[in-house]
């Protein structure tokens, strides 16, 4: 079924690691001046990592393998409806995520496996893979 509103996405060419350390543990140093699309959240409970494979530090709560999907924005904060159009026919093709807002736009990551399902799924919901 096709979206109301197709939206543009773009694969990053990178593989990517999600990581839990406990929440006091120290941000690894190289973290925080690595390119490219690098996560820090900490909260009461966990410090949570995401980072590419090729940089990631040996972190023992660790899952590599995810792809990243960018969403191309920018989206306003009134916009509602963004990552419920993707996430949608995702969980109908049974794939499933680990989501990234920033201001500007969102991430989906998806374990490698699963890539294939999760691009069709999205393309034949209507949205558009860029280059």
């Amino acid at each position: 079924m096709p979206a109301a509103t197709p939206l543009s996405f773009s694969l990053l060419p990178q593989r990517f690691v999600v990581a839990r350390l406990a929440a006091d543990a120290a941000i690894p140093p190289a973290l925080l001046t690595a390119p490219g699309l690098v996560s820090i959240t900490r909260t009461a409970e966990e410090l949570s990592l995401v980072c590419a494979e090729d940089i990631a530090p040996d972190l023992p709560q660790a899952v590599a393998g995810w792809r990243c999907l960018m969403l191309h924005g920018p989206f306003a904060f009134d916009q509602v409806g963004i990552l419920a159009a993707l996430l949608q026919p995702l969980a109908a093709a049974g794939v499933g995520i680990f989501a990234l807002s920033t201001f500007d736009t969102d991430y989906l990551l998806v374990q490698a496996e699963q890539l294939a399902p999760a691009l069709a799924a999205l393309q034949e919901a209507g949205h558009r893979l860029l280059p």
